[in-house]
């Protein structure tokens, strides 16, 4: 093929052809096939009675018990990365802001947890929340605080609070990195005018600092709430897919993948999909607002 004859405004769309084929058969269809199953009954053990159901799976959904009990556990995980991630996001941000011969260390360090894989994430942990040999019960064991061994995770709530604190964890490392690099950027006239003023360093985080951040915030907070959602690999290692730390991805995947009941776990990918936009919407509403 002659590359001249395609001429100047087409040549750009005939390099970029690769790529949008690529997304459209690993992206757009799936997303596309994924709808259409959402409005069907489609079991893989009964191929032959699929059919078109409209909104009824969508129906089910909403009228299943256990989608409240899902809807709960999700809040409680999503809940813990918050406040967690928020709390320790803007700390780790301020201590590491100070520049000192141990600032380039303690980055790297901070950036473990998140180059860490999820499943090696909550291995980790299992091994230290484990009711035998595992690290927190051996302490308690030396300082005499406990005579038998804590079942951490045997609890829904006290796996749901676990699953909290280490996806937070590693969120951190990627919030704190977001803070860090918008904290640079403010201008030191600023807090040297404000310390001029004999404002201390609390209020100057407080009438400065945080107020400039606000947008970084909302970005900070939805990427936690959008990987409490999304937590997976965690919640398989620590309790594998027991109903006590269920949240969204694996009522969904048990739905889809061993109940082999496709349509019913479709509709339940695009409820998640649902309440992800809106949070979206909120997040662009709020900084729009803010904005102006």
């Amino acid at each position: 093929m002659n590359i001249k004859k395609l001429g100047s405004r087409s040549f750009p769309y005939f390099l970029i052809l690769p790529s949008i084929l690529i997304m459209i058969c690993t992206v757009l269809y799936p997303v596309f096939l994924t709808l259409m199953y959402s409005f069907q009954r489609y079991q893989l053990t009964k191929p032959y009675a699929r059919k078109f159901i409209g909104t009824q799976n969508y129906v089910d959904i909403l009228k299943d018990g256990n989608f409240y009990d899902v809807l709960i556990n999700t809040g409680i995980v999503v809940g813990i990365i918050l406040i967690v991630g928020i709390i320790f996001s803007f700390l780790t941000a301020l201590i590491l802001n100070r520049q000192n011969k141990l600032t380039n260390i303690l980055t790297a360090i901070a950036i473990i947890p998140w180059v860490l894989p999820p499943v090696v994430n909550g291995v980790i942990w299992k091994f230290i929340f484990y009711p035998e040999f595992g690290l927190v019960n051996k302490i308690l064991y030396y300082f005499n605080l406990t005579d038998s061994p804590i079942l951490w995770l045997n609890t829904r709530y006290g796996a749901l609070i676990i699953i909290g604190l280490i996806v937070a964890w590693r969120t951190i490392p990627f919030c704190t990195i977001l803070l860090l690099a918008n904290i640079k950027a403010i201008p030191e006239d600023i807090f040297e005018a404000a310390e001029v003023d004999g404002a201390t360093t609390f209020e100057q985080i407080k009438s400065i600092m945080i107020p400039i951040l606000f947008p970084t915030f909302l970005i900070v907070i939805t990427n936690l709430v959008l990987t409490g959602i999304n937590v997976f690999d965690e919640i398989v290692a620590l309790v594998g897919f027991r109903k006590l730390g269920e949240t969204y991805m694996i009522y969904n995947y048990n739905q889809t993948f061993s109940f082999f009941n496709i349509g019913y776990g479709s509709a339940i990918s695009y409820t998640i999909t649902i309440i992800c936009g809106i949070l979206g919407l909120i997040y662009i509403k709020v900084l729009k607002r803010r904005t102006a």
